[in-house]
């Protein structure tokens, strides 16, 4: 089970180098990091610190390190809102590892700042990181690009059954590529 003292004992540097080599090979090798969690796998371009590419697993489906390597892959070559990394690149990308609780449903009222957010109707289903709303930091504007994102329309939010997820993270990024890991939530 999922707890604060999990978040502690996970090697974010171990993660976020096994993320860089899974993307510079595109390929997963066994991790010793066994444990079931939900991760996303941010990459933004250097300095210029722009997204790049962000995949990831909201429920506990993998081992964390399978997870991680996957989602890195995923973010670096499939994410459809961005042509795949060019070898490039790969030296200009950051890598950023977001490890998620498990999601529990809420309620519009209780969905607040800074909350990492799941909008699911019907078929449709989107989530967005705690750290979109330093970008959007405005509720109603969040929860439009929400919908948006879901394929749906703005203010879908306001629909009788719409459902809604809250979870937290933990997250770790390099400074520069290669570079120093921080703790950023």
């Amino acid at each position: 089970m999922q707890n604060e003292n999990s978040y502690r004992e996970i090697d974010f540097e171990k993660l976020i180098k096994l993320a860089r080599k899974a993307i510079e090979s595109k390929t997963i090798v066994e991790a010793d990091i066994k444990e079931k969690m939900g991760v996303f796998v941010t990459l933004k371009t250097f300095p210029e610190r722009k997204l790049r590419g962000c995949i990831g697993f909201i429920e506990p489906i993998f081992p964390l390190g399978e997870s991680v390597q996957r989602a890195a892959i995923s973010a670096a070559y499939s994410d459809p809102r961005f042509k795949p990394l060019n070898e490039d690149e790969i030296e200009k990308i950051t890598i950023e590892v977001s490890i998620l609780s498990l999601p529990k449903r809420t309620s519009i009222e209780k969905l607040k700042i800074g909350d990492g957010t799941i909008l699911e109707i019907d078929n449709h289903k989107g989530i967005f990181l705690p750290q979109v709303w330093d970008k959007i930091p405005n509720k109603e504007k969040f929860l439009d690009a929400l919908c948006l994102k879901s394929e749906l329309y703005p203010n879908c939010w306001k629909e009788k059954n719409i459902k809604f997820y809250k979870f937290h993270i933990t997250a770790f990024e390099e400074t520069s590529p290669n570079g120093d890991i921080i703790k950023t939530r």
